[in-house]
């Protein structure tokens, strides 16, 4: 029997080469991924529904384990017996449904979490953070923790209140356990001002991408440690020059460097329960380094909540 090709360039494409299961299989796992190849609630350029199938293809440069120069092994399967990532591929999504979609990505989502400790949502546009949350309406005290150059929290666009403006203001209608968002690296020429003070008015927490360095750690501190979070990262909160495949990019982003300090901390402090990625457009980065970067964060985001968060109740 031949082995598993090693090249990353070579075999079928499941994240990570991790085990391919159905979202509502017989199985158990430390993390999942479930792709969501949505984009019909974007307002500015498409592409966001390639980002799965594309940050599977990256993540084959990844896969544990593996070590940093400081030698320590990261994602080692020796630690767990459970798979540590299976790939639970996606859901399988109506054309121009929407409310039918959002029915089906909270289904799937649902099933994802029953099964393992981390789900990892690939996104899509931002618009299907509202109903990935809704699969944690049982979780107490959710806090939301969202790396973002925009706030999300708009009321209506263009007469709808389901783009990707508005996940999070859907969300906080619906989700009574939701009590708080911090929402990190915003910044941009185009803010809606009833939704910031609507945000600010229900106690969100925004911080200015100026002042995230000199404020981020503070902040964490000052929410209850060991609550459960919810990181949702939309990739325009990196700068453009760092990560140029998004459908809005806005100047004077975020660094890697700077972002895994901000996730180091957050799962130093606190509990990740789950972790979206959203508004990659692989279609506008020829290069292919948007995805590889992506995809790294992920596989970092997951080895740091892996080695300092495996003791927390799985499913």
């Amino acid at each position: 029997m031949s082995q598993p090709s090693h090249l990353p360039y070579g075999g079928i494409a499941t994240f990570a080469r991790a085990l391919a299961v159905q979202p509502d299989g017989d199985w158990r796992a430390f993390a999942a991924v479930l792709g969501i190849p949505y984009d019909i609630a974007l307002g500015f350029r498409p592409g966001a529904r390639f980002a799965p199938r594309a940050l599977r293809e990256a993540s084959l440069r990844y896969t544990p384990p593996f070590s940093g120069l400081d030698g320590r092994v990261r994602l080692d399967p020796a630690q767990s017996p459970d798979p540590l990532i299976v790939d639970a591929g996606d859901v399988i999504l109506p054309s121009l449904e929407p409310e039918l979609a959002r029915g089906r990505i909270t289904q799937a989502a649902r099933q994802v979490k029953a099964r393992c400790r981390v789900p990892v949502f690939l996104g899509g546009d931002h618009s299907v953070t509202y109903p990935l949350l809704r699969a944690f309406h049982d979780i107490p005290e959710l806090h939301v923790i969202q790396l973002d150059a925009h706030l999300d929290f708009t009321d209506t666009r263009n007469d709808t209140r389901y783009s990707n403006s508005s996940p999070f203001r859907r969300a906080c209608e619906d989700l009574p356990n939701l009590v708080h968002i911090t929402t990190f690296g915003l910044r941009g020429l185009r803010f809606d001002a009833e939704a910031v003070a609507a945000a600010r008015a229900r106690g969100h927490t925004l911080v200015p991408m100026e002042q995230v360095e000199s404020q981020f750690q503070t902040l964490l501190e000052s929410m209850p440690a060991h609550r459960p979070v919810y990181l949702s990262i939309d990739v325009d909160a990196f700068d453009p020059a760092v990560l140029p495949g998004t459908s809005s990019p806005e100047p004077d982003g975020l660094t890697y460097a700077l972002t895994m300090r901000l996730i180091r901390e957050v799962v130093r402090r606190h509990q990740v329960v789950a972790l979206d990625v959203v508004e990659l457009a692989p279609n506008l980065d020829p290069t292919g380094r948007s995805e590889l970067l992506a995809a790294r964060l992920i596989m970092e985001t997951l080895a740091e909540v892996f080695g300092t968060g495996a003791h927390h109740a799985g499913a």
